[in-house]
C-alpha cells in the first residue's frame, strides 16, 4: 500500500471514529449539527460579498458546500475508503494527493466540531455561544491547520485548470471512476475544475479567505465572549 493510501485511510478512520462516538451520544450529535449550520452561517455572513460577486460567487458557494455546510459526507467518505487502491490506481498521483490533503482537511475539521460542541453551553448556537465554545477547545495549531488545508485544496483546484490535460484525463475517467465506484470523486472534482477555472484565477480568492479566516481566528481567540470585535464578525 502506498504512503498516500495509507494516509487517506487513516484520516477517513479518524472521520469515521467521530461519527460512531457521535453515534452513540445522540446529544452530542445534536450539537455537532446544530455548530455546523451555524458555521455554515458564519461563512455566508464573512463571505457575504463573494457570495454576490459574479466572478467568485460560485468559489465562494463552493466551498461553503463542499467543505463548511453540515452536508452528510459518509457515503462519499466511505466510497473513498472502499476504492483507495482504485482511486490510486486510476487517478493521477496529484489528484490523489488533493484527495489526501482532503481527507486530512475533514479529519481535523471533524475533530474540532466534536471536541466545540462538547463545550457549547446549551442547544442554540448564537455568537458568545460561539467565542465561549471556540476559546475552550482552544487547539490554535488545529485551526490554523483547517485554513491552510482549505487554502491548500483551493490551490490544487486552481492548479489543475492550468493544465488542460489533466482536464481532458479527467473527463476522460468518468466511466471508469463511476465502473469502481469513485462517482462521488468524480462528481466533486469535476465540479471544483469548472468551478475554478470559471475564476480565471483564484489566487485573490484564496488570499482572501486565508486572510478572513485567521484574522477570524485571532479575533476569537483574543477576544472575551462579548467582545465587540469578535461579535461583528459572527452572524
Amino acid at each position: 500500500m502506498t504512503k498516500a493510501s495509507e494516509s487517506i485511510l487513516r484520516h477517513l478512520g479518524q472521520v469515521d471514529a467521530e461519527r460512531e462516538r457521535r453515534a452513540r451520544l445522540p446529544a452530542l450529535a445534536a450539537a455537532v449539527e446544530s455548530l455546523k449550520l451555524y458555521q455554515q452561517q458564519r461563512f455566508s455572513h464573512t463571505y457575504a460579498d463573494l457570495l454576490e460577486s459574479p466572478r467568485y460567487g460560485p468559489g465562494s458557494r463552493f466551498f461553503l458546500d463542499e467543505l463548511y455546510g453540515p452536508r452528510d459526507f459518509s457515503e462519499r467518505d466511505a466510497q473513498f475508503a472502499r476504492v483507495v487502491p482504485a482511486l490510486v490506481r486510476l487517478f493521477p498521483e496529484e489528484i490523489v494527493d488533493t484527495v489526501d490533503t482532503l481527507a486530512q482537511l475533514h479529519a481535523v475539521s471533524e475533530s474540532l466540531d466534536s471536541a466545540m460542541a462538547t463545550h457549547l453551553p446549551g442547544p442554540v448556537v448564537d455568537p458568545s455561544a460561539y467565542i465561549q465554545a471556540w476559546q475552550a477547545t482552544g487547539r490554535a495549531a488545529d485551526r490554523e491547520a483547517q485554513i491552510a488545508l482549505t487554502l491548500q485544496v483551493g490551490a490544487a483546484l486552481d492548479q489543475y485548470t492550468r493544465k488542460p490535460l489533466l482536464r481532458h484525463t479527467l473527463r476522460a475517467m468518468r466511466g471508469p471512476a463511476r465502473a469502481a465506484g469513485l462517482g462521488a470523486l468524480q462528481n466533486f472534482l469535476e465540479a471544483g475544475f469548472e468551478t475554478f477555472r470559471a475564476m480565471r484565477g483564484a489566487g485573490e480568492f484564496l488570499s482572501l479567505v486565508g486572510r478572513r479566516e485567521r484574522e477570524l481566528a485571532s479575533a476569537l481567540f483574543n477576544s472575551k465572549p462579548l467582545d465587540a470585535a469578535a461579535l461583528q464578525q459572527l452572524p
